[in-house]
């Protein structure tokens, strides 16, 4: 993400892109839009200031795993991105 957001999530959130749905199986099967699953995968593009006494572990720019319904949908600058606390995250990958 070559441009900084304008907005900045307060405490322990974190602003994540989430990665594209898969279009084809591994056998080379083309999901149609209806069937596609939610990603559980993205690059997180803005981190706040953390708790008091828990400093942030994720940085902008780290690809995270998170819950397939964590995360609220948000729409800043015309991209549609997931504000959620980084208690959400289960992995940096």
């Amino acid at each position: 993400m070559a441009k900084k957001l304008s907005v900045k999530p307060l405490h322990d959130r974190v602003i994540v892109k989430a990665a594209a749905a898969e279009e084809k199986t591994a056998g080379g099967i083309i999901i149609p839009d209806t069937a596609k699953e939610k990603p559980q995968r993205g690059v997180v593009v803005a981190v706040g200031t953390g708790k008091k006494d828990e400093p942030m572990t994720v940085k902008v720019g780290d690809n995270v795993l998170y819950g397939k319904y964590a995360g609220t949908e948000i729409q800043i600058e015309g991209q549609d991105l997931l504000i959620m606390r980084e208690s959400d995250l289960l992995a940096i990958v």
